[in-house]
């Protein structure tokens, strides 16, 4: 059964999706900026998964990527892990693994995308080979992590490539009793908030984050890991540090240019919150040792290069990749009619606000190890 949410909640796990397809505002299209941030990481992904079947060596590996989305990037990072342990089992004259691989994401998510493109990525990992390549076997499965997906100890690896920010849904905390936003005029952790409303997200993370260290804590073999990439931020106390709590800012602003425009009327814009968080460094690492199901073998935090090439301007590439991800969430809320000129605002405020001082937004690797 549909979960009944009280009408101010949007129902994140059947309203939100990346924009599936392969048009010009496609997620497809739109994701460079998680492939440059996966890239820069890929190092720690290959050495944990290869390190990993090196000290369990089965006969079967189950991979999961969790919040897979649709575009290039769901397959190109499964391709260089199988090439990894095969590369490995080549140096020690041992038969390559077969490979179970499952791919998550909510169920809106373009899931046909991926399966189409499947024929290709078979025949490439085939191409030029005698014994006819390794056996992968590669599955859909949709439904929110924050919470059980699959068999218990399935799992030798789980991957997941900028989802953990997205929260389970806007924290109820930051309604009053009347389902009115206490966070007027913004739509995220803003300084005119109250404080309730950073207490109430804060709130919102350490439920999901702990749930979905427990429910992976299930599906994962013992010493089985995990490599998460996430956004985050620098510092532990202050929430509105120039980096991704700024990128929503600016979003809020755009949202408001509109409403005096008349193009969006206030009401819906008080109402709208997003269902993101930003954790720091302690916060995870406390949620880690709280839940106790997992150790942190290593936490880093990096930036992504700003320069994104095609003469594009930095901020028109971050409002196309926020809007990839984020017209699902606007759309049901406003209406489409706003997307065009709401993201053109956008892009306008990231570049101007670059040009007086440099946006830096945080992303985190978490290596983990069941324990």
């Amino acid at each position: 059964t549909l979960k009944e949410f009280p009408p101010y909640i949007m129902d994140v796990e059947r309203v939100f999706h990346a924009t599936g397809g392969f048009g010009e505002t496609s997620y497809a299209k739109n994701s460079s900026l998680q492939k440059k941030a996966s890239d820069m990481v890929k190092h720690i992904t290959l050495e944990t998964i290869q390190e990993l079947y090196l000290t369990t060596t089965p006969k079967s590996l189950g991979i999961a990527d969790l919040g897979c989305s649709s575009g290039p990037n769901t397959l190109s990072i499964i391709r260089e892990m199988i090439d990894a342990i095969e590369g490995t089992c080549v140096k020690l004259l041992r038969p390559a693994p077969e490979f179970q691989v499952h791919l998550n994401d909510l169920p809106a998510n373009d899931f046909n995308a991926i399966f189409k493109a499947l024929p290709e990525f078979y025949s490439e990992l085939r191409k030029g080979r005698i014994d006819g390549g390794p056996s992968v076997y590669i599955g859909g499965y949709p439904g929110s992590f924050y919470g059980r997906l699959f068999p218990h100890n399935c799992l030798h690896f789980i991957y997941s490539s900028y989802s953990l920010h997205w929260l389970s849904r806007v924290p109820p905390g930051v309604y009053d009793e009347q389902g009115r936003s206490i966070n007027k005029g913004n739509i995220y952790i803003s300084e005119s908030s109250p404080p309730q409303v950073s207490q109430a997200y804060n709130r919102q993370f350490q439920e999901d984050f702990s749930l979905f260290l427990r429910s992976r804590s299930h599906e994962l073999i013992s010493g089985g890991r995990m490599v998460l990439i996430f956004l985050g931020r620098m510092a532990a106390s202050n929430h509105l540090d120039r980096g991704n709590a700024f990128f929503w800012e600016l979003l809020s602003r755009s949202l408001a240019i509109l409403a005096s425009r008349g193009e969006v009327e206030e009401e819906k814009l008080d109402s709208y919150e997003v269902h993101f968080y930003a954790p720091s460094k302690d916060e995870l690492e406390d949620e880690v040792k709280r839940e106790g199901s997992f150790e942190m073998d290593q936490l880093e935090m990096f930036e992504i290069e700003k320069d994104v090439g095609n003469g594009t301007s930095y901020g028109t590439a971050v409002a196309m990749t926020v809007r990839a991800i984020q017209e699902s969430m606007i759309c049901h809320h406003f209406g489409e009619g706003i997307v065009d000129s709401l993201f053109e605002q956008y892009g306008r405020l990231v570049d101007e606000e670059m040009a007086k001082e440099e946006i830096r937004p945080i992303t985190f690797v978490a290596n983990l190890r069941k324990l």
